[in-house]
């Protein structure tokens, strides 16, 4: 490799190594980051709504829960996140040469999903995303060949190993055996006679039947959640959805990203082949079907971009053999400038998110709305939290020493979030724990939660902490369950010198009448 190319290779994840490691120290978890920090607390086969893998992960790169923080919970994805940036540099050389690899990992570090979604912060589609870009290597390595020697029956074994692990991490994967069939059935029907195509296939299957397990002891409840989420029997269509589902590929993925890829697609399907074919058509199939199904899915019901995600790790690499084409047959720098504003537009979205999280620079408190400011700023997801944990470790000692509440009584929560973020900073460090009041739509994994500490009984003080900007009366939690509820305190939580919003504190006290226990159903 020439030196320049080594230099861009290492300074692309030295520098995203160190970024994501800074920011993994600095930025408190998001909403769904707690929540899965709840499966490394209670492992498990699965989950209401994800598999295991993401849980497994916390686990083992905590060392067993050991080191503490949040810099631990993601330091899987820094980890990952890092090693996906070398690891689609290998596929990218393998697939055509070192310079389509480089292009390759400036791509996949320009998407803002590939850096900070799945890079950054501690998501399903963490270890997916290794897997996934594994299971693509494996497959190229397999299907793609013209002989099926020992080498070729080989790999695709090892790719029935990584999607299965993906599939471990998120049912999405299951687009990986999509694209694989559907290629070996368009054009390379050889692979149907070979033992080892449906030894690979059972394979997946073998790692994915803990969660089958543990949805037949559940009545199959994960299915028949996402099931509902893209049911379009009784839907219509929605233009806004579509637009926000387009949109959102569009920025997650980097407008700059995208329209380098589909420029790359859109080349070879007119026949430029600067990629061996039997590639190319392959890495099409592994990325086109997930993307439209998604896109498909939102002209009718809601989404997330993320979703998608994983179908533009394939067309990423199109886009580095592409580029490194271009590089050859026009003469193009070796670092284009389109990519150097795809990486401006990256750091830019880096900064101005992370200055609004932290200063919140760009929306500021809606003061009219009282100790319900705080709406509209989505950033306040990721802020406040450890503010809100100090301070009700003082108010907590207080109430108990003046005997106002039964020592380490529980806290309330009506939804997986905040129920998750106040189990992280406002229960844990302060010895005590969350319980949840709702139906399994809104509690989630809370509903086995409840079970594991012990639930609710007869007689139980607890706490209520909800903040102003997602505010839920306590009495409406649970009707006349409590024999009285008395508000504490108000505490603002102070960002750059101005109250960004407001978390409020009851006493509920006496529990009379249980909540109903969501899992009842599951059981009859």
């Amino acid at each position: 490799m020439k030196n320049n190319e080594r230099n861009i290779l290492f300074f692309l994840i030295g520098s995203s190594f160190l970024i994501r490691f800074i920011l993994s120290f600095w930025l408190e978890l998001g909403n769904d980051e707690v929540y899965y920090y709840t499966y490394a607390l209670y492992p498990a086969w699965s989950y209401f709504d994800h598999p295991p893998m993401v849980g497994w992960f916390i686990r083992i790169f905590s060392f067993n829960l050991l080191l503490q923080g949040e810099w631990a919970v993601r330091l899987t994805s820094v980890v990952l996140g890092t090693f996906n940036t070398y690891l689609i540099y290998v596929i990218g050389k393998s697939l055509k040469d070192k310079e389509s690899g480089v292009y390759a990992a400036l791509l996949y570090t320009s998407s803002i999903y590939c850096f900070v979604i799945s890079g950054l912060f501690i998501l399903p589609d963490t270890p997916q995303s290794t897997f996934w870009l594994l299971a693509i290597f494996a497959f190229l390595k397999s299907i793609t060949s013209s002989e099926l020697n020992k080498t070729s029956r080989s790999w695709l074994l090892a790719a029935g190993i990584f999607t299965g692990m993906a599939l471990l991490s998120k049912y999405t994967s299951a687009f990986l055996w999509v694209g694989a069939v559907a290629y070996i059935l368009f054009f390379n029907r050889k692979w149907l006679k070979s033992k080892e195509l449906y030894i690979s296939i059972l394979i997946s299957a073998l790692f994915f039947l803990p969660v089958i397990l543990w949805n037949i002891q559940n009545d199959w409840i994960s299915f028949t959640y996402h099931g509902e989420r893209v049911d379009l029997s009784k839907a219509r269509f929605r233009i806004d959805y579509l637009m926000s589902e387009l949109g959102g590929q569009f920025l997650y993925n980097n407008p700059i990203v995208v329209i380098t890829v589909f420029m790359a697609a859109i080349s070879f399907l007119k026949g430029k082949h600067f990629l061996n074919k039997s590639d190319g058509n392959f890495l099409l199939l592994i990325s086109f079907p997930i993307i439209f199904t998604f896109i498909l899915v939102s002209t009718f019901r809601a989404t997330l971009p993320h979703w998608s995600g994983p179908g533009y790790y394939a067309l990423i690499l199109l886009g580095g053999c592409w580029l490194a084409w271009k590089r050859k047959t026009r003469g193009l720098k070796k670092i284009p400038f389109h990519l150097r504003i795809a990486l401006s537009f990256l750091i830019l979205v880096l900064i101005v998110g992370v200055a609004q999280i932290q200063f919140g620079l760009l929306i500021k408190p809606d003061v009219q709305k009282g100790i319900f400011r705080g709406k509209k700023d989505f950033s306040l997801d990721m802020y406040g939290w450890r503010q809100l944990g100090e301070r009700f470790s003082d108010i907590k000692q207080r109430d108990e020493k003046l005997r106002k509440i039964e020592p380490n009584a529980p806290i309330i929560s009506f939804r997986w979030f905040p129920a998750a973020n106040l189990d992280y900073y406002a229960a844990q460090p302060n010895q005590t724990y969350v319980l949840a009041m709702g139906n399994l739509e809104r509690i989630h994994h809370y509903a086995w939660i409840n079970h594991y500490r012990g639930g609710f009984h007869q007689g139980m003080d607890a706490w209520y902490i909800v903040s102003g900007r997602d505010y839920k009366d306590p009495s409406q939690l649970c009707e006349d369950c409590w024999s009285s509820i008395i508000p504490t305190d108000t505490l603002p939580i102070i960002r750059n010198h101005d109250t960004a919003m407001y978390f409020l504190i009851y006493h509920l006290k006496n529990l009379k009448v249980l909540p109903p226990d969501p899992l009842t159903t599951l059981k009859n």
